[in-house]
């Protein structure tokens, strides 16, 4: 620990993003560095925030950060830069703040980097935390952009009815956990699939679905959900896509809802597998739409509004799987793709 003209300057270990990935990431696609430093001091003038990074949050959207950008390339963010740190969701404490938004003390979350301090120069999109009677972790999940993801893919996009019949994929994920919460809380029949058995029965016996299945062990899906859904599926909730998507298709109610959250079955593929049953979508007459949660964050108040109460009466419950220091990081990250996690995949970088 170095101070130079009355600035403290630290060593800031960090997870480097290393290179480009093709196929299936891997641990070696990042690297743990701690020669780096960093004044613990928000620059003269700037309006940027200093923060300790206390809690980062593993998310399938990270997988095509990974990915190198190609002229004409469609993409609602950025790839990460080789030589840079991994950028995600995470929970900080604000050090020092040119920003009058922010003060020493504030406990925020937001975009920040895989490393034990950070300077936020994009403060938009970094909200405060007023809330501490909850764990701060729920912050990278429940609380951050999972929970809104949900709220907003199953209330907003799928407007949900009393009595309604609910499938959700990977449904023990971040998101996928309390999209069957909600659709409990309103009155839906709830199915979700998961990977292995302890997810279904994490899915039944904690979460309160319905029913779940696990997806590896059907050879044939459309029969599977045909088995689950006798009367058809009003509401899919899909993180998965490809031969899921394509079996739910032949499934839906007519006017039936299809949230399109994410894919993660296609990540990490290099030729995306095409979808056969896009026809029912038109005799079915089903609405099909995709969302960014950052698009829909002026309702994040609203949010908090209708789900601290219920948290609080021990109405939703929340699953979080936690690796130890930000060396643990890149496995962690890694372990999304595999099905390793159980529930909401956090990083402890440091305990306040």
């Amino acid at each position: 620990m170095a101070s130079g003209g009355g600035v403290e300057e630290v060593t800031n270990k960090q997870v480097l993003f290393k290179e480009y990935v093709s196929g299936f990431p891997k641990e070696s696609n990042m690297h743990v560095s701690t020669s780096g430093t960093i004044k613990l001091k928000v620059p003269e003038g700037s309006n940027a925030i200093l923060v300790k990074n206390l809690y980062l949050s593993c998310d399938p959207y990270m997988r095509p950060r990974m990915d190198q950008p190609t002229p004409g390339s469609q993409s609602y963010i950025d790839s990460f830069k080789p030589g840079s740190p991994i950028v995600g969701y995470g929970v900080a404490k604000v050090l020092d703040s040119g920003h009058p938004d922010f003060k020493k003390g504030d406990l925020i979350w937001g975009m920040t980097g895989w490393e034990e301090y950070s300077l936020i120069t994009k403060t938009q999109g970094v909200f405060k935390i007023h809330h501490t009677d909850v764990p701060l972790s729920y912050y990278t999940g429940l609380l951050g952009m999972a929970g809104t993801t949900a709220y907003i893919g199953f209330y907003e996009i799928c407007s949900p009815k009393k009595g309604e019949r609910v499938f959700i994929s990977a449904a023990s994920g971040a998101v996928g956990q309390l999209v069957g919460q909600f659709a409990k809380l309103s009155g839906c029949h709830v199915v979700g699939s998961a990977g292995s058995k302890e997810k279904v029965d994490l899915l039944k016996n904690k979460f309160g679905f319905d029913e779940a299945f696990n997806y590896k062990e059907e050879p044939d899906l459309a029969a599977a959900l045909k088995r689950y859904f006798p009367e058809g599926i009003d509401i899919y909730f899909d993180n998965v896509g490809g031969k899921m998507l394509d079996a739910v298709l032949l499934n839906m109610r007519v006017h039936g809802r299809i949230a399109e959250c994410g894919m993660i079955s296609q990540y990490n593929l290099e030729q995306p597998e095409g979808v056969y049953n896009l026809m029912s979508v038109v005799w079915k007459q089903i609405r099909m739409e995709g969302f960014l949660v950052f698009e829909y964050y002026h309702l994040y108040p609203k949010f908090l509004e209708f789900v601290l109460p219920h948290i609080k009466e021990g109405k939703i419950t929340y699953v979080e799987d936690i690796a130890e220091g930000l060396e643990s990081a890149p496995a962690a990250l890694i372990g999304l793709f595999t099905g390793r996690n159980v529930g909401k995949q956090v990083v402890v970088v440091a305990r306040e």
